[in-house]
């Protein structure tokens, strides 16, 4: 039997792993069918390339292993399967720590995903993400732009 809120949180953890690996190709391509939204409902980015972009430009990469030198933590996931069990809601808690030669190991920034899933010829697919920040730390060696500073576009 299938167990549908694992294979979502799932989801949650490959998307750790990939943005964690500086593998923003394959963070697009996990979100490839995925609308990444504010909390106003605003829309940041769709489909694939749009995501691996967003994530290229304002995400920083390391040269000695092109990575961020981050590690995403999830945490207090609630998956919610609706009735008609081909969609699915998740909550959850991130925790990004980063250590770098000059930077001790800290956290970054923290906060909640709000998702929504679609279940496919293919398996359980993002349909919507949309990211709460709730606590900032020194995000000036992991960001390319300032969460502080309001964006155009």
């Amino acid at each position: 039997m299938r167990d549908h809120a694992r294979e979502i949180e799932n989801l949650l953890y490959l998307y750790a792993e990939r943005i964690d690996a500086g593998d923003f190709a394959g963070v697009g391509t996990l979100l490839g069918d995925c609308t990444i939204v504010t909390e106003d409902g605003q829309i940041v980015a769709t489909g694939a390339e749009a995501i691996c972009r967003l994530y290229e430009q304002s995400t920083r990469r390391y040269e000695d292993n092109g990575t961020p030198h981050t590690q995403h933590v999830i945490t207090n996931v609630i998956v919610e399967i609706h009735e008609s069990k081909e969609a699915a809601s998740a909550r959850s808690r991130f925790t990004v720590l980063q250590a770098l030669p000059n930077l001790s190991l800290q956290t970054i920034v923290a906060g909640r995903y709000f998702d929504r899933f679609e279940l496919g010829a293919e398996g359980w697919r993002f349909r919507e993400r949309c990211m709460k920040v709730e606590h900032l730390g020194r995000l000036d060696q992991h960001l390319l732009i300032d969460l502080a500073k309001p964006t155009s576009g």
